[in-house]
């Protein structure tokens, strides 16, 4: 898998602005998070676990008869345990998460195949890009974003990533640590401002599953 990742660079910022060492800096910045895997080793799990759904591993979760849903998102939780969770979620064209965050989760994902879309809240206004087939990201707290199906005529990876089946799904795998308990969804307000819509108990991958 290649690696687009795109992530804060905390440590640098600090080190350069308060001239301890960088393994000073490291440990003070670790020791804030509220987790000890850091963006890289979510990012490792996303490619791991993205493996091993290729290699079929977890087939034994995959919808039966290889019918991906058509009309809603689908997931499954791969890994679970008091430190992580990892999922696999199928995309369908025209379902937003909405702009959301992971309230207290650090996240990461991989795209196994098709494209997708990702909406981000920069400060001042959204930016798009597009993530394909083997592509990464990362997402340090306060990351606020939207995520689609990228349309049709952009996915080309599904058959190159080795996934078949009648609809060639758009699929990634998604981590988050500590596991996801909440997220906070937000709205761009006419003045060029994020606001705060509600904020949910949930334990499900990137909102709810519609």
């Amino acid at each position: 898998m290649r690696s687009s990742v795109l992530s804060l660079s905390v440590d640098s910022r600090a080190a350069a602005t308060s001239g301890l060492l960088p393994e000073v800096t490291e440990r003070a910045t670790a020791s804030a998070l509220p987790t000890r895997l850091r963006p890289a080793d979510l990012l490792r799990l996303t490619d791991e676990s993205a493996q091993d759904v290729l290699e079929g591993r977890y087939d034994h979760l995959l919808p039966d008869g290889g019918l991906w849903p058509t009309e809603n998102r689908w997931a499954a939780r791969l890994v679970a345990d008091d430190e992580v969770d990892v999922w696999l979620i199928s995309w369908v064209e025209g379902k937003y998460t909405e702009l959301h965050d992971h309230a207290g989760s650090l996240g990461a994902l991989t795209v196994l195949s098709g494209a997708l879309s990702e909406y981000r809240w920069n400060g001042r206004d959204l930016r798009r890009r597009t993530l394909t087939a083997g592509d990464q990201a990362s997402f340090p707290l306060g990351w606020v974003h939207d995520v689609v199906r990228a349309p049709t005529e952009s996915i080309g990876g599904a058959s190159e990533a080795g996934i078949t089946g009648p609809l060639n799904p758009t699929l990634s795998v998604h981590a988050y640590s500590p596991p996801l308990t909440a997220m906070s969804y937000y709205e761009v307000t006419g003045h060029g401002t994020l606001r705060r819509t509600r904020s949910v108990l949930t334990d499900q991958p990137e909102g709810e599953l519609e």
